[in-house]
C-alpha cells in the first residue's frame, strides 16, 4: 500500500517540465503547487492520525485510497492553474497524509520485537517507489503521445490502477493483532491481549493520551525535529540537479546523481529503523542528521559529476535514515499508547519543512544568482536539527508509562486471551 500510494506521488517532479511546456505556466507557479501538496499534507497529518485512532485504520485506509484515484483523476482533467493547487496540492495531497501517518502508526503495533526491521521494509518501499515509478510514468507518456493526452493518461492510469490495487490490499490489513486474536510479535505468551479499542472509548484514549503527550517536552521537539530535518533537505531534493548543471555537468549525469541519492536512501531507510530498535533512536537520528550537515560542504567546491555523485552517496545515507527513525522513537518514549495523531503533528512538521525550504532556497538562488546561500542554508537547518535531537530525553524508558491511569473507567483497557471468543 505505501509503494503504490507513494509511488507515483513523489515522481511527479518528472512531470514539472511536461506541465510548463503543456499549459504554459511557470516553473514557479508548477513549483508553488508541489509546496502546497507538501503543506497540506503536513497539514493533514494530526487529522489523519485522529481518523486512525477514532476509526481504525483500515477504514482510514479505504478514505485515502478513494481520495488517491479522484484525486489523480481530476488532476488528469485540469485545464487552469487554480485546478492543479486543488486537484494535486489539496485532494492527492490528503490522501498521501492518510498513507503516511495511520498506516506507519499502525505497523508499530504488531511487532514487540524486530520492529526495526518491520518499519524498515515499510519504509524502504517509499524509497523504492520512485524508482518504479517515473519509468512507468515515462512509458506512459510515450505511448499517448506526449503533450497534454500523454500528461492526463500520467494521472489517470496510475491513479485509476493503484487506487483498485490499495483498496484490494486493504481487505488483508488488520488494524492491530487483537483484531484477529494474537499478540504482537515477541510478546510474553502470558500477557493478557486487549481488547481491540474503537468508538466513543477509542475518541476518549486518544484524547487522554494526547493531552498527556502534549505536556512532555519530546511531543514538541520530535516536530521541530521534523522541521528542521526537512526543511534541509528539501533544498537537496529539489535543487541538486540544478546545482550540478550550473558547474556543467550534463543534464543525464545531473539526474543520475539525484537517482544515486534515492538508491542510497532506500537502503538506510530500511537499515536505520533496525539500527533505532536495537541500539535507540537517538543516537542513530543524531548520526543520520550529521549526515545532512556534513556532506553540504563537498557542495561548496563541487565542479566534476564524480564530486557530486560522491555527495548523493553520502547524504543519501543520512537523508534516507533521518525520516526512518521516526515512528521507532514515538513507540519508545510512549509505549503502547494510540500515537497515530502524535505521529500526524510531527508529520506535520515534516510537511512545513518540506514547502519552507523548497520555497525559501529558490528564493535565495534568485535573489544571489548562485547556490552559495541556498546551500547554506540547508547546512544550518540541518545543523539545528542536531542540536534539537541532542536535547531529547532518553529512549531506555517510556515518558508516559502509567498514562492509562488517568482513563475514565468505562475506557480502561479491557482484556482478551488467545483463543477467547
Amino acid at each position: 500500500m505505501r509503494l503504490f500510494s507513494s509511488s507515483f506521488r513523489s515522481s511527479s517532479s518528472i512531470l514539472i517540465p511536461r506541465l510548463v511546456d503543456s499549459f504554459g505556466w511557470s516553473y514557479g507557479a508548477v513549483g508553488l503547487g508541489f509546496a502546497i501538496q507538501w503543506i497540506v499534507s503536513g497539514m493533514f497529518g494530526p487529522p489523519a492520525g485522529w481518523l486512525g485512532d477514532r476509526y481504525g485504520v483500515r477504514w482510514t485506509m479505504r478514505l485515502g485510497a478513494v481520495l488517491f484515484i479522484v484525486g489523480m483523476v481530476l488532476t488528469g482533467f485540469m485545464r487552469e492553474l487554480w485546478q492543479f493547487y486543488l486537484f494535486f496540492g489539496v485532494i492527492l495531497s490528503a490522501a498521501m497524509g492518510i498513507f503516511q501517518v495511520p498506516l506507519t502508526a499502525a505497523v508499530t503495533l504488531w511487532f514487540r520485537k524486530h520492529l526495526g526491521t518491520g518499519m524498515g521494509l515499510l519504509q524502504s518501499s517509499q524509497g523504492i517507489g520512485p524508482l518504479i515509478a517515473v519509468p512507468v510514468m515515462l512509458v506512459i507518456i510515450q505511448l499517448f503521445g506526449g503533450g497534454i493526452d500523454g500528461l492526463r493518461a500520467a494521472f489517470w492510469i496510475p491513479g485509476i490502477v493503484g487506487g483498485v490495487v490499495i483498496l484490494f490490499m486493504v481487505r488483508f490489513f488488520y488494524n492491530e493483532p487483537a483484531a484477529i486474536g494474537v499478540r504482537a510479535l515477541g510478546a510474553p505468551e502470558d500477557e493478557p491481549i486487549k481488547a481491540v479499542q474503537t468508538g466513543e472509548i477509542a475518541r476518549v484514549r486518544t484524547k487522554v493520551f494526547l493531552k498527556q503527550a502534549q505536556r512532555t517536552g519530546a511531543f514538541w521537539n520530535l516536530i521541530g525535529i521534523h522541521f528542521w530535518g526537512c526543511a534541509g533537505h528539501a533544498i537537496i531534493l529539489v535543487y541538486l540537479v540544478a546545482m550540478a548543471e550550473d558547474e556543467g555537468v550534463s543534464t543525464g549525469l545531473a539526474a543520475g546523481a539525484f537517482v544515486t541519492l534515492s538508491v542510497t536512501s532506500t537502503i538506510t531507510r530500511f537499515a536505520v529503523p533496525v539500527i533505532a530498535d536495537r541500539m535507540g533512536s537517538k543516537p542513530a537520528m543524531a548520526g543520520c542528521f550529521f549526515l545532512q550537515v556534513a556532506p553540504i560542504f563537498l557542495l561548496f567546491f563541487a565542479q566534476e559529476a564524480w564530486h557530486f555523485y560522491a555527495f548523493a552517496v553520502l547524504f543519501g545515507i543520512g537523508f534516507g535514515g533521518e525520516m526512518s527513525a521516526f515512528p521507532i522513537i514515538n513507540r519508545q518514549y510512549y509505549g503502547s499508547g494510540p500515537i497515530g495523531t502524535t505521529y500526524g503533528y510531527q508529520m506535520m512538521g515534516a510537511g512545513v519543512g518540506m514547502a519552507t525550504g523548497a520555497l525559501i532556497g529558490g528564493q535565495l538562488r534568485d535573489f544571489t544568482g548562485n547556490f552559495d546561500a541556498t546551500m547554506g542554508l540547508s547546512l544550518v537547518l540541518s545543523l539545528v536539527g542536531v542540536i534539537s535531537i541532542m536535547l531529547l530525553p532518553t529512549t531506555k524508558k517510556e515518558l508516559l508509562p502509567d498514562w492509562e491511569d488517568q482513563l475514565p473507567g468505562a475506557s480502561q483497557p479491557a482484556h482478551t486471551h488467545a483463543g477467547d471468543d
